[in-house]
């Protein structure tokens, strides 16, 4: 007699292909892949991954209540967007329209634009209002098929509002389904006050923001903007070395707009991440490799700034690197929060195949942010973050762009989102 069933909370099945990296560590060069498995399904319960096996080997050994239809789709880890920017209270169409009649990112910065103009919204907005904004941009994250945000501040830039930020960032992370990990970014630029005392503000980081940040415990992680017009290497270095000392995570904005050697200086101080890279040199490629730091690309970044410079991805990759992919969703230089999107253009930017650019969006996401024991993948003892794809195979991943392909997301082990269609309603 046949053993009984073992009990799930959730069955997902038929699904043409559950398609996942696999692993707790990011993977690059030749590793850089994700599993296809056709025909096979997926059972959950509580938060975790409990089996991946074929369908009809899965439904003699698992029976649920609950039980979704793949219709046919593809079922992929949920999405990991490792570099944002949510937190914001305005919109800068007005300079998308400057960069469309041809100025540049640093002119508009310099006449008063870019940074500044969104530090202006977020000082005098509430936390109440903050908190608003930020949680309808949640609920379109999550409906694009991303569970996990690192969400960054950088619009406050004084110690008191960059710290109003990680209060809305930490009450959103409990009120919302997408899981944020929360990154202090107050090296963003120097806000008005402080643009012709440069060395008075890289004391104030030194000594009263990133201390007060840590004191706190709302932030994982610190960052900076290396760049020829903002922090340079020198403020870099003494930055970041005070925000590792005081226990928080290093990433940083490097080489995106110039070929400063910010990628060494990622790799000499062991970041979790060093991010953008349009102008990476060999020599930072090689650094970046030997310390085994993880690039986190923004491949639409380049397309919203009109930039002709493209990370050398595929270069990174030869070299045994594992990157990421993000939207670097932020309201000057790409109001775009679509990982789908994102995949396309690794394709097209990058030379990335649908395969390594999943393992990009998801697993090495997942490992930048140090969760990549917990998500990433679509592996049993894995947290069930998933989301279904009204697509017929993986390469349309990359292949299909201009809408949205996300039926249903799985956060946690919940449905958390299911796309209304008037077909089967």
């Amino acid at each position: 007699m046949p053993n009984a069933p073992q009990s799930a909370d959730l069955l997902i099945t038929g699904v043409a292909e559950v398609v996942s990296p696999c692993g707790t560590s990011a993977l690059g060069g030749s590793a850089l892949e994700s599993k296809i498995q056709s025909g096979h399904a997926v059972a959950v319960r509580g938060r975790e991954i409990v089996a991946v096996a074929p369908e009809d080997q899965l439904l003699e050994e698992w029976s649920a209540e609950q039980v979704i239809d793949g219709a046919g789709g593809i079922l992929v880890p949920g999405f990991v967007d490792s570099h944002t920017h949510p937190i914001f209270f305005g919109t800068r169409e007005e300079e998308f329209e400057m960069r469309v009649a041809g100025r540049s990112y640093v002119e508009i910065s310099r006449a008063g634009g870019g940074i500044l103009s969104s530090i202006r919204g977020v000082r005098e907005a509430s936390r109440e209002e903050l908190l608003g904004r930020l949680l309808q941009r949640l609920d379109r994250f999550l409906e694009l098929g991303t569970t996990t945000i690192e969400a960054k501040t950088g619009y406050g830039l004084t110690t008191a509002d960059e710290l109003k930020c990680l209060e809305v960032l930490a009450e959103a992370n409990r009120l919302h389904d997408v899981e944020l990990v929360p990154t202090f970014l107050g090296a963003h630029d120097f806000p008005p006050e402080y643009r012709e005392r440069h060395e008075e503000y890289v004391t104030l980081l030194i000594e009263e923001m990133l201390p007060q940040v840590a004191e706190s415990g709302l932030a994982e992680y610190c960052d900076i903007f290396t760049e020829s017009h903002v922090f340079g290497l020198d403020d870099s270095r003494k930055v970041m070395e005070r925000g590792a000392e005081l226990g928080l995570g290093v990433r940083m904005h490097v080489d995106q707009l110039t070929s400063l050697g910010g990628a060494e200086l990622a790799a000499e101080l062991g970041a979790a991440s060093a991010d953008h890279l349009e102008c990476v040199t060999p020599t930072g490629i090689e650094a970046l490799a030997s310390a085994g730091v993880i690039p986190v690309l923004c491949p639409l970044v380049p397309l919203f700034l009109r930039q002709d410079e493209e990370a050398p991805a595929r270069e990174m990759i030869t070299a045994g690197l594992a990157p990421a992919l993000a939207t670097d969703f932020n309201p000057g230089s790409c109001y775009v929060q679509s990982m789908p999107e994102v995949l396309t253009w690794a394709a097209l930017r990058y030379g990335m195949s649908a395969s390594e650019a999943l393992a990009a969006a998801t697993l090495n996401a997942a490992c930048s942010l140090g969760r990549g024991d917990r998500l990433g993948s679509i592996e049993v003892g894995k947290q069930a973050d998933l989301a279904l794809l009204d697509l017929p195979g993986y390469r349309h991943l990359t292949y299909e762009f201009g809408r949205n392909p996300v039926r249903v997301v799985v956060k946690g082990g919940e449905v958390v989102y299911e796309r209304y269609d008037e077909t089967t309603s």
